[in-house]
């Protein structure tokens, strides 16, 4: 899969060169970007500080599973019919407690998805448009993104923009 991308980016990249022989094509990181600046990295510590609470929460929850699948196993032996049924029952009720604990907070759309797009977007937002204004400003026709899935097999350092674009956002109004 990997594979493919790169064979797909250099044949788009080769195509543009001899359909366009004067495209100009930048790089940036925008992992960097992102490491850099200090919005980011407040909205990083904001999403580590609620992960940290939800994970200590959950393992309350889990523990106390713990505790008490523990006492039964202990006195399975001993315990009455009903006093088994109903310390399942307990069990089965805290587990799922805890998976939809998890859900909530760590499932594909739960609060912390929700809150990585409410604290990231504004800052993706302000580098997107940095991004275009370098773009615009200096005459590039394609600008990459060394940093995500896309792998790079040689990448001019000249051709970095990265730093260009950081300068581009200390300019925005805060």
């Amino acid at each position: 899969m990997q594979l493919q991308k790169v064979i797909i980016i250099a044949l788009v990249l080769l195509i543009a060169s001899v359909a366009f022989p004067q495209a100009k094509i930048g790089w940036i990181n925008s992992r960097t970007i992102m490491d850099k600046l200090p919005e980011a990295q407040e909205a990083q510590r904001q999403l580590d500080a609620l992960v940290t609470e939800w994970q200590n929460e959950l393992a309350k929850i889990q523990n106390e599973w713990q505790k008490k699948f523990a006492e039964y196993d202990k006195k399975k032996l001993i315990l009455t019919d009903q006093m088994k049924s109903d310390t399942e029952r307990e069990l089965q009720d805290l587990d799922r407690k805890i998976s939809e604990y998890r859900n909530r907070k760590f499932g594909q759309n739960g609060e912390l998805f929700q809150k990585q797009n409410e604290l990231m977007k504004p800052v993706q937002d302000k580098i997107y448009k940095a991004i275009q204004d370098v773009a615009k400003d200096e005459s590039y026709d394609y600008i990459i993104d060394k940093s995500g899935e896309i792998l790079l097999m040689y990448t001019n350092d000249k051709f970095d923009l990265t730093l260009t674009v950081l300068e581009k956002i200390k300019t925005f109004k805060r």
